[in-house]
């Protein structure tokens, strides 16, 4: 009988590249609920993880550019 594809990357076979990811340390859950997605809401996610990253990005810039204070030598 034919696994699915989220069987070979929830239980791949000794061996195979999928395992050797996983052994690498891969986490192949992240992958496979991913694909439980729609592709709308796996972009939707992807906006989501840009946005915060450009908030993150500002909030440095930010930080490097206020005035040290004398007890920050």
């Amino acid at each position: 009988m034919a696994r699915t594809p989220e069987e070979k990357l929830l239980n791949p076979r000794p061996g195979s590249k999928i395992a050797a990811a996983r052994d690498f340390g891969i986490d192949l859950t992240l992958l496979v609920e991913n694909l439980r997605l729609s592709p709308e809401q796996r972009l939707r996610h992807n906006e989501q993880a840009v946005n915060d990253m450009e908030k993150f990005a500002a909030a440095m810039r930010r930080a490097k550019q206020k005035p040290k204070s004398v007890f920050n030598k």
